[in-house]
């Protein structure tokens, strides 16, 4: 089972050993449409957005306005209706994905953690990279090869251990971090 979740935050658990946690706020989901092989179409508020898609998808199933956000998922609904949360009463470990914080086009110092070259006497070599390639052989540059870039802004997955969940507000507390920033959206799903 897949669950729609914005992160908050961190924090810490109180009592002989300090844990770090991350909170995680489960979205209202309504469950649109239930497929035959298990996966289902759910809508989610998510800010802003209004075109006339959304609006006919809304209107297909008498949706209200706040719920303009569409993902397919496996859930544990056999009908539409409010996502079922009891499973995660149960859970113990969960597998999270979020998207990493963008930070933007970088140099290879930042990036990879080059050390740079000598800083003194007009060398002119001190944030580049360096040379990539050999002339001879194999004549071109290896796929793989560390050069300056983009960084972050990439979806990466991360198995979490519960350390609690309320029911009531519907926060889940893991263990340790999640990557992306507080207050985005992301997908927990329940491993076991």
């Amino acid at each position: 089972m897949e669950y729609i979740v914005e992160k908050i935050g961190m924090s810490r658990t109180i009592g002989r050993v300090s844990t770090p946690v991350t909170l995680l706020k489960l979205v209202n989901v309504k469950v649109c449409e239930v497929r035959e092989n298990g996966k289902a179409i759910v809508a989610y508020a998510n800010g802003k957005t209004k075109n006339r898609a959304i609006l006919g998808q809304q209107k297909k199933y008498s949706l209200s306005a706040e719920f303009n956000k569409f993902a397919t998922m496996t859930v544990s609904n056999t009908e539409a209706g409010d996502q079922d949360v009891a499973p995660l009463s149960e859970a113990k470990i969960l597998k999270v994905s979020f998207t990493t914080k963008g930070k933007g086009f970088q140099g290879v110092i930042k990036r990879h953690g080059f050390a740079g070259g000598p800083k003194s006497h007009g060398s002119r070599f001190h944030r580049r990279h360096g040379s990539i390639g050999n002339c001879e052989w194999p004549g071109r540059v290896q796929p793989g090869m560390k050069m300056a870039g983009q960084t972050g802004n990439e979806k990466v997955t991360v198995k979490n251990e519960i350390v609690s969940f309320d029911g009531d507000s519907g926060v889940i507390a893991v263990k340790g971090s999640v990557p992306g920033f507080n207050g985005a959206m992301g997908r927990v799903r329940i491993v076991k």
